[in-house]
């Protein structure tokens, strides 16, 4: 199972925490997250109600250079 599918599943079904242990864990392990990653981590945010955690994921978003992306667009707004 891929580190995509494994962080989206808990951020689909509200284990917001998990899903961001999860997205630590893989950077730890020294996977590049794109741009589906991004999606569930900041819908992982949003379940948290965690606009700060947010806000820093934004930041490494825009870092990554994903910032143009329009799914990330959309899943910023939903935030």
């Amino acid at each position: 199972v891929s580190w995509n599918s494994m962080i989206a599943a808990y951020s689909k079904h509200e284990h917001g925490e998990e899903a961001l242990k999860l997205f630590q864990w893989m950077q730890r392990e020294g996977m590049r997250p794109d741009k589906v990653t991004f999606v569930s981590v900041l819908d992982a945010c949003s379940w948290l109600e965690g606009l700060p955690l947010g806000k820093m994921v934004h930041a490494y978003i825009i870092e990554r250079g994903f910032e143009l992306d329009v799914v990330i667009g959309t899943a910023l707004v939903r935030m």
